[in-house]
């Protein structure tokens, strides 16, 4: 099923695919959430099952955004990821040494329990 667009200002906005109507009572109207909530699709961003463009979803946020992080939970402390910091003697091109630094992480970040509610 396909929703309408959630965005606030969708039906203002004058593009030729939301144009409707008869001539001489014609309107701008909402469109479709760009693909429909029902069928997955693997290269779909989760904000394409609601909105029809990213205007029309950072409309929407702009608008709810304060709520929206009140409803999730605002962040109290930074999150941190422990890593360990490799340096690498390498020789270029032209036989010049460098040093290469390499990050790895000694645990995969935990991206899950980043806000405390």
């Amino acid at each position: 099923m396909k929703h309408i667009c959630q965005g606030p200002k969708c039906h203002t906005h004058d593009t030729q695919s939301r144009v409707r109507g008869p001539k001489g009572a014609k309107v701008l109207r909402t469109r479709n959430a760009r693909y429909e909530s029902d069928i997955p699709h693997e290269w779909a961003r989760n904000w394409e099952y609601f909105f029809c463009d990213e205007r029309c979803m950072n409309e929407w946020l702009n608008i709810h955004m304060v709520q929206l992080i009140s409803y999730v939970g605002l962040k109290t402390k930074p999150s941190e990821t422990p890593i360990d910091i490799t340096q690498e003697q390498l020789t270029n091109w032209s036989g010049e040494k460098y040093t290469r630094s390499t990050i790895r992480f000694l645990s995969e970040p935990d991206i899950e329990n980043n806000v405390l509610t």
